[in-house]
């Protein structure tokens, strides 16, 4: 249940405002919110975090309690890095509506985005891939999903400042947890 959980809000804090929740609002603001391409969007969303979710019980064997809570640490901070850094390209200027090459791009976004390495590390750490997926899953979801209905407000300034603070946060958080990892803190 704790990975579940841990999942579920890694995904909701790192998805405010990420590439796949602004890519589907900007889509949803050009062709309209199509149920087709939030049905795209979920479906990636899910086997990408299986997908997390399944490798990091494959390294978890390998690995003892402070390497997988240093994993943790680390993935913690290119959240935090991702947040500051990566702002969401502009609105593509796809010449068709391919429901194809969106879920080759939205699969490709999320698989290597900071909330599948997060969900990654924390199936190491917790060795409950399933729950730790699910929790992915689900919090990849309602973020995907704020981004079809919410067209027009994600890229509204609130929402940069917003991605810096939690940025920050996941920065703090991250030093800490690897200090305590590695056992100087």
């Amino acid at each position: 249940m704790t990975g579940l959980l841990l999942a579920l809000l890694a995904a909701l804090v790192v998805g405010f405002g990420a590439r796949d929740q602004v890519l589907v609002a900007q889509l949803a603001e050009r062709q309209g919110a199509r149920p087709a391409v939030l049905l795209v969007a979920l479906t990636s969303g899910a086997l990408a975090a299986g997908l997390a979710a399944w490798g990091g019980a494959q390294v978890a064997g390998l690995m003892t309690g402070h390497a997988r809570l240093f994993l943790v640490a680390l993935a913690l901070g290119l959240a935090g890095l991702e947040l500051i850094v990566l702002t969401p390209r502009r609105a593509p200027a796809e010449p068709t509506n391919s429901l194809g090459a969106f879920a080759i791009v939205i699969f490709a976004l999320q698989l290597t985005d900071a909330a599948r390495f997060l969900v990654f590390a924390l199936a190491a750490l917790t060795r409950a891939p399933l729950v730790t997926g699910l929790g992915g899953a689900i919090g990849a979801a309602l973020m995907v999903a704020a981004g079809w209905a919410l067209v027009g407000t994600l890229q509204a300034a609130w929402l940069a400042r917003l991605r810096l603070g939690l940025g920050a946060v996941l920065l703090i958080g991250a030093l800490g947890l690897g200090l305590g990892a590695t056992g100087y803190l």
